[in-house]
């Protein structure tokens, strides 16, 4: 376990066997599309035009198992790359939950947006809150300053 950011948590290695990369190039659109449009909670119902355009305004980091190149997650975080980060649509296949996974693809989110220096890294979740917890996560301290405008 490492950690590039002081008083965050140390982080987990990725499980040998499995590689994330940023690499647009690389990602599975018919998966990720299917994935977050089909079994996700916070996405259903999503089109293709949609994601593709998240896709194309994001960072965007696949998980791929080495021996066979497939896609086996995904997290796409919306950053101004100075300030401000937003992680979202964090997504493990359903055959590969439950191996920390997606525990180790957000850490490596985590590091990749070390260097950048943001003051604020958001997320929201229904469901995984101990899993963001153990990466340093925590809740809003004044949630009361916080608006938003659309679908809550």
């Amino acid at each position: 376990m490492t950690s590039a950011l002081p008083g965050l948590p140390a982080l987990p290695t990725l499980p040998a066997g499995y590689t994330v990369s940023t690499d647009p190039d690389r990602l599975d659109l018919t998966t990720v599309h299917r994935w977050l449009s089909e079994e996700s909670y916070w996405a259903l119902g999503r089109t293709r035009e949609k994601q593709e355009a998240a896709v194309a305004g994001s960072l965007n980091f696949g998980l791929y198992e080495d021996a066979s190149g497939a896609q086996v997650g995904y997290a796409r975080v919306v950053t101004d790359r100075a300030t401000f980060a937003w992680l979202c649509d964090v997504f493990i296949a359903d055959d590969r939950r439950g191996q920390g996974l997606g525990h180790a693809l957000v850490a490596a989110v985590r590091e990749h947006l070390a260097p950048f220096g943001l003051r604020r890294t958001m997320l929201a979740t229904a469901d995984a809150h101990e899993v963001y917890a153990r990466l340093g996560f925590a809740p809003l301290e004044h949630p009361e300053k916080w608006m938003t405008l659309g679908a809550q």
